[in-house]
């Protein structure tokens, strides 16, 4: 899939982006706005979880980003 160009800044991102709702086996979490270390922007999550297995409780951790496509060239202002 070929990269599209990404309308809006780092800096717009930064302040209008709003965390979103993930919900993960029925268990709610909230992804934060994120600017990576890569020079990309998105959404992160990370966390622990328990989750039933043939009646047996597994604690999972959980991380997850969710990366804008083409965000590490955006303009940055």
């Amino acid at each position: 899939m070929a990269k599209s160009p990404v309308p809006v800044s780092l800096k717009q991102f930064q302040e209008k982006a709003e965390p979103l709702k993930v919900v993960i086996n029925g268990q709610e979490m909230i992804a934060e706005v994120k600017a990576f270390s890569t020079g990309s922007f998105g959404w992160n999550i990370n966390g622990k979880m328990t989750i039933t297995v043939d009646g047996k409780p597994l604690s999972v951790q959980i991380g997850m980003n969710m990366t804008v496509v083409g965000s590490k060239e955006a303009a940055r202002e």
